[in-house]
């Protein structure tokens, strides 16, 4: 039995011996990185109800100003043109496909939250600042900051005056229902100077006031007192004094219960801003679409990773809103710079990286 048993432990102890050894485990390869996609987890699409109902009807209801050059005015033909209205075209081409899928509804100063709470418009682009009471207490949201501006005076060059400072006493024409009228009671009261309003219904009432000498001198967003000398009977008899008296971030506006339509707004404005940033143009896109390189002008324009489901667009959103209604150098220069009645210049709406550097900074295309 010991006999055995000694036996068994030998051939144990040969098998052992003959049984080839595990193979070490090996590390896995490293996995390439990953291209982010609209199909990439933790990516998920989202829905708009407005883009649903957008899509459905067929065009963008967008609410512009009834007349105020550079931003919103009918040529001669009858078609609206300015910055504001494109941004309107913007956001057709981008949801659509067709710039042209707009219907403009005019709306005054004192309607034009209420219009948009009712559900009577998609988009507000009206020349409208962003304030904490707007932006906290009225139900809406706004996406994204178009033009940089400040509040300013225009007066009769004959007057002789270099500075809001000399305005003690002066009767001072203003749009009620504006963010101006309280800016401006801000500024005298701080300098403890006297002034009297001269309250006007509209940016026309205000301008016809002040034309006709039933008012010193006229207040209103910069942009918007260069639109106003543009119609006056002799523009180079009236200047704009040097004093910003405010800061007027304008943009377009929508309803905040639909944070996704928020999202589609604002980024068919970085598009274009984004556009610029890579020296696209409507003249160039296409020719770019069939040759870019560049990573992140491919994802722009649809050619790679399908950003756009992500917000419910087309692959090529961006490619539609640039080929149709321009980059947003193309869109300042035409509606508000060298190309316009008002010859505005860049000054803070330059992109961040131009050689005099301004506020526009879009986020990446990732």
């Amino acid at each position: 039995m010991i006999r055995r048993l000694a036996a068994m432990a030998v051939l144990t102890a040969f098998l052992a011996a003959c049984t080839p050894p595990k193979p070490e485990a090996q590390a896995p390869e490293q996995a390439p990185a990953a291209k982010v996609t609209a199909t990439q987890p933790g990516y998920m699409p989202a829905k708009s109800p407005t883009l649903d109902a957008v899509k459905k009807r067929g065009y963008v209801i967008c609410g512009v100003h009834a007349g105020l050059p550079g931003f919103a005015l009918k040529d001669a033909r009858g078609a609206w043109r300015g910055f504001d209205v494109d941004i309107c075209r913007a956001v057709a081409a981008a949801t659509l496909g067709d710039a042209g899928k707009v219907r403009f509804t005019i709306i005054d100063a004192q309607d034009r939250f209420g219009a948009l709470q009712k559900g009577q418009l998609d988009l507000l682009s009206r020349n409208t600042s962003q304030t904490f009471a707007r932006d906290a207490g009225l139900g809406l949201s706004f996406p994204v900051i178009t033009y940089y501006d400040g509040q300013g005076f225009l007066a009769p060059r004959a007057m002789g005056l270099t500075s809001a400072e000399e305005l003690g006493g002066a009767r001072v024409c203003v749009q009620e229902g504006t963010a101006s009228a309280g800016n401006l009671e801000d500024y005298f009261r701080v300098r403890g100077m006297k002034y009297r309003a001269v309250m006007a219904t509209s940016e026309e009432q205000a301008r016809a006031l002040y034309e006709a000498e039933n008012c010193d001198v006229f207040t209103a967003d910069i942009s918007a007192l260069a639109a106003s000398r543009s119609l006056l009977a002799n523009p180079n008899g009236h200047v704009i004094l040097p004093d910003v008296i405010s800061k007027e971030p304008l943009g377009p506006v929508v309803r905040r219960e639909d944070p996704v339509w928020a999202e589609i707004v604002r980024w068919t404005v970085y598009a274009t801003l984004l556009g610029e940033e890579l020296g696209l143009s409507a003249d160039t896109v296409e020719q770019a679409r069939e040759t870019a390189t560049d990573p992140e002008t491919r994802r722009l324009l649809g050619i790679e990773g399908d950003l756009g489901a992500l917000l419910g667009l087309k692959a090529d959103w961006a490619f539609q809103v640039i080929r149709q209604v321009g980059a947003y150098h193309e869109v300042f220069r035409r509606d508000l710079g060298q190309d316009s009645a008002l010859r505005l210049d860049r000054g803070l709406n330059a992109l961040w990286n131009a050689p005099a550097p301004g506020l526009m900074y879009p986020p990446p295309m990732r």
